[in-house]
């Protein structure tokens, strides 16, 4: 017989809950700010990327995205002005998509906001010491389902 209150499958019922339950109070900040959850996404990871841009295909393995997926995302930001497409002089197939001046001043009028959500509903219901061992855990779960999470950042902490 096969054992549903296996704590495996509690695990990523609670994750699947928080990740649904964190998404939809966090939302309306980004409809606010005319932006979707993987808009605010894509500009957040180009802004905390060296240079302000990332290879379309680096984009592209940090997110949830397909490729294609993410073309369509730039097109949209590129067309409201927010994001820029740059050739990449290494290789003529690859481009960058680079955050523009107004992409990080939407950018900056949504953060303050975000992070009272995150505040209220994520990281402040944990005490310090608590939150960094989550947030450890965390990596360490992320680097092995989504190692190209962090393609083109140095800084793997992110």
């Amino acid at each position: 017989m096969i054992p549903f209150d296996d704590s495996r499958l509690t695990a990523m019922g609670l994750l699947a809950e928080v990740y649904g339950g964190l998404a939809a109070k966090t939302r309306s900040t980004f409809a606010a700010a005319g932006l979707s959850d993987i808009d605010f996404e894509t500009l957040l990871r180009l802004a905390r990327s060296p240079g302000g841009r990332l290879r379309m295909s680096d984009l592209a393995a940090q997110t949830s995205l397909s490729t294609s997926g993410m073309t369509r995302v730039v097109d949209r930001l590129e067309r409201d002005g927010l994001v820029a497409r740059q050739a990449c002089p290494e290789d003529r197939r690859a481009s960058y998509a680079a955050i523009t001046d107004a992409g990080a001043e939407r950018l900056a009028t949504v953060v303050p906001r975000h992070l009272d959500d995150i505040e209220t509903w994520f990281t402040g219901l944990l005490p310090p010491a608590r939150l960094d061992a989550f947030l450890d855990a965390l990596r360490v779960i992320r680097d092995a389902v989504r190692p190209c999470a962090t393609a083109g950042v140095e800084d793997h902490t992110r």
